[in-house]
C-alpha cells in the first residue's frame, strides 16, 4: 500500500442511510406536495444531516482501525441580518486503534452584514507525518515516517475597509512536541531545523477581496487572500516569516456549468522549522499528492477545475494542476513542476446554502494518487 495515499476515509454507507430512510413522512415546511419521492426523501435527509454528524472510518495497515465523527454546518448567525453570506463551522474528530488522534475545528463567521469574518482553525494531532526529504528533486524511495505530536491555533478578523476588501491581524500558535523520526533519519544527521521541536507564536497582516456568489461552491467572482504572518524571536523557538498568497477566478459558461481557476504561492524567509515550511499536497491543492511530501522555502502552484451538474443533488468535476517547490523563486525551473489531476463526484448536502459534499480521486505520475472526502468544494 501506498503510504502517500490520504487515508481518511468517511463511511459513505453511513452517509447515504441519512438519504435513504423512511420518505412516508414528510415535512410540507420543505417539501411541496408535487415533489417527486426523491426530492420528498432528499428534503427529509437533509434535515437530518444538519444534526446528525457523519461516522468516519477507516483503516491502514500503520494505524490500525481509524474511528470518528465529521460534522459540517453552512448557517445564518441571526435571522435579522439579512445581508451577511452564511457562515461556516466544521469539526473533525478520530482516534486509531494504535493510538493516533486528529481533532480539529475550523470555523468562518461573517457579522454585521459582511462587515467583519472570523476565519479560526484549532487542531490537536499525534499521528506520524510522511516526508521525502526537503526539496523539489527527491523522490518517494526516500519516503520517511516522523512521529509527532501537534498543537496549533490560527485566527483572524477581516474587518471591511472598502467594497469587496477586507483588512486584518492574523494570530498564529503551534507546539510541536514528541518529535521522533527514524535513527537514521536526515533530520537527524543534518540538524534540520524544527527536528527538537518547539513552540511558536506570531502575528501579521492580511487583507482579502471577495466578490464570490458563494464562498463554499462559488459560481462567479473572484476572491484574493494575501497572509503575512511574523513568528519573532522573544515569541517563538525560531524567528521567521511566512507569506502566503491564494487567488481564485469563477466563470459560469452556460448553465449551471463553472469553470473554476486557483493561482498560490508560499513564500517562507528566515529560520524556518521544517514542519512550517511550505508543503506540497493535500485534499485541496494539488491533490494526489500527500500533503508535505514535498516541501521547502517557496511553494507555486495552480489548477483549473469544470464542475458541472448531472442530476439533482449530483454533479461531477475535473481538473488539472500544476507547482512544485524550490529554496527560492529563481530556482522555479520549469522542467521541475509537478502534475496532478482527477475527477471527482459532488452531492448537495444543504440546498438552501448550495453547498455539497465531495468525493475525490487525484493522480500524478509514477503511481502518485490520493483519495479525499470532503465538504465544499476544494476551492
Amino acid at each position: 500500500m501506498d503510504k502517500c495515499r490520504q487515508h481518511m476515509r468517511f463511511t459513505v454507507g453511513a452517509f447515504l442511510l441519512l438519504r435513504l430512510f423512511d420518505v412516508s413522512a414528510q415535512d410540507s415546511a420543505v417539501v411541496k406536495k408535487d415533489s417527486s419521492w426523491f426530492d420528498k426523501f432528499n428534503a427529509k435527509a437533509e434535515k437530518l444531516f444538519k444534526i446528525i454528524p457523519v461516522p468516519i472510518f477507516s483503516y491502514s495497515s500503520d494505524a490500525g482501525q481509524i474511528f470518528g465523527l465529521a460534522k459540517f454546518n453552512v448557517l445564518n448567525l441571526s435571522k435579522k441580518d439579512t445581508i451577511s453570506k452564511p457562515s461556516k463551522l466544521s469539526e473533525v474528530m478520530t482516534f486509531s486503534t494504535k493510538g493516533r488522534i486528529n481533532i480539529s475545528v475550523a470555523t468562518e463567521l461573517v457579522f454585521k452584514e459582511n462587515k467583519y469574518v472570523v476565519i479560526a482553525y484549532v487542531n490537536y494531532k499525534k499521528q506520524p507525518e510522511y516526508i521525502f526529504g526537503i526539496g523539489n528533486d527527491v523522490t518517494k524511495e526516500g519516503i520517511e515516517q516522523v512521529q509527532y505530536e501537534r498543537f496549533k491555533f490560527s485566527a483572524t478578523t477581516l474587518r471591511l475597509v472598502a467594497k469587496d476588501f477586507y483588512v486584518g491581524i492574523p494570530f498564529n500558535i503551534a507546539s510541536y512536541f514528541n518529535i521522533r523520526p527514524d535513527s537514521a533519519s536526515f533530520l537527524i544527521k543534518d540538524s534540520v531545523t524544527g527536528v527538537q521541536g518547539g513552540f511558536c507564536a506570531g502575528v501579521g497582516l492580511d487583507a482579502a477581496y471577495d466578490t464570490r456568489d458563494n464562498r463554499y461552491n462559488p459560481r462567479k467572482g473572484a476572491y484574493v487572500l494575501a497572509v503575512y504572518v511574523y513568528q519573532p524571536s522573544f515569541m517563538s523557538a525560531y524567528e521567521f516569516g511566512k507569506l502566503t498568497v491564494d487567488a481564485r477566478k469563477y466563470f459560469t459558461p452556460w448553465l449551471k456549468h463553472v469553470i473554476a481557476l486557483q493561482a498560490t504561492t508560499t513564500y517562507c524567509t528566515g529560520n524556518v522549522p521544517f514542519y512550517e515550511l511550505a508543503l506540497l499536497g493535500g485534499d485541496n491543492q494539488m491533490r494526489g499528492y500527500y500533503q508535505g511530501a514535498f516541501r521547502d522555502k517557496v511553494l507555486v502552484d495552480a489548477q483549473v477545475e469544470y464542475r458541472m451538474p448531472v442530476w439533482n443533488i449530483f454533479g461531477v468535476t475535473g481538473w488539472f494542476g500544476t507547482g512544485r517547490v524550490a529554496d527560492k523563486y529563481e530556482n522555479l525551473a520549469i522542467d521541475g513542476f509537478k502534475f496532478s489531476y482527477g475527477g471527482g463526484l459532488r452531492i448537495r448536502v444543504d440546498s438552501k446554502h448550495d453547498t455539497n459534499m465531495r468525493f475525490d480521486m487525484g493522480f500524478g505520475p509514477g503511481g502518485i494518487s490520493g483519495f479525499y472526502i470532503n465538504f465544499a468544494e476544494a476551492f
